[in-house]
């Protein structure tokens, strides 16, 4: 499999450095380029054609989610499809996730989140898979069958949000092995963000059987960690 060609749009000299190192430690991505602003990075994207763009939404001379809108526009008029986004950011409220979305990215990742989860984020996006951070979980949820609010949305055909069916060997475990309505209770509280301690208090249960409910939920989703099982449930449609 050939590298993930990636170019990083970060005002932050220190964070950029260091999401440069932590990814070229992965065999399979590769940085081809950096840009410190806005106007920079479109120049950039325009030039270097990456597989995926890493793009802060705190950007000093426009933010990411204007640059995200102006590079679709410019993709729309070359024809040139072929980059996807990833947005970076701090800010989860309604309003900055929809107008992520709106502009065009395909997914937005939370930055107190770990570096190897980006690296899986970048996976995700380079395969044509729209990253959901559980954090944003419920923002996406609430407005996937609808149209999201966009400066240049059709009336007749609104902007949705694509998150991707699970894939079929997932989908028959669930057959084989379902969840239970407790644990579908409990996954909607992890896709919620919710720790064991607050799902304990939110359903009077002990934090132990909590841990047990969460265990037996990640092995029937076949995932690693709870991240990766809300992510599959968002995809799938456990949680709606």
């Amino acid at each position: 499999m050939s590298e993930i060609s990636i170019i990083l749009i970060e005002d932050h000299d220190l964070t950029r450095m260091g999401l440069k190192a932590a990814l070229q430690s992965n065999t399979g991505l590769k940085v081809i380029g950096e840009a410190a602003n806005a106007t920079q990075g479109l120049k950039l994207l325009e030039t270097a054609k990456p597989d995926v763009a890493v793009v802060d939404i705190g950007l000093p001379d426009m933010d990411g989610i204007e640059l995200t809108r102006k590079y679709r526009r410019y993709q729309a008029e070359s024809g040139q499809t072929h980059t996807k986004i990833l947005i970076l950011t701090m800010d989860h409220t309604e309003d900055a996730v929809l107008a992520a979305f709106a502009a065009g990215a395909d997914s937005y990742y939370m930055k107190e989140t770990s570096i190897s989860r980006l690296t899986e984020a970048i996976q995700a996006t380079f395969g044509g898979n729209s990253w959901i951070d559980p954090a944003i979980a419920n923002v996406v949820l609430r407005k996937m069958r609808q149209g999201i609010p966009g400066e240049s949305q059709a009336a007749d055909k609104p902007k949705t949000v694509k998150i991707e069916a699970l894939p079929s060997e997932y989908e028959q475990v669930l057959e084989t092995y379902p969840l239970t309505q407790r644990e579908l209770e409990i996954l909607e509280l992890i896709v919620a963000g919710c720790s064991n301690g607050q799902i304990a208090e939110k359903l009077y249960i002990t934090v132990g059987t909590v841990k047990t409910h969460v265990r037996n939920i990640l092995n029937k989703l076949c995932a690693d960690d709870r991240t990766q099982a809300a992510v599959r449930a968002l995809r799938s449609g456990l949680v709606a």
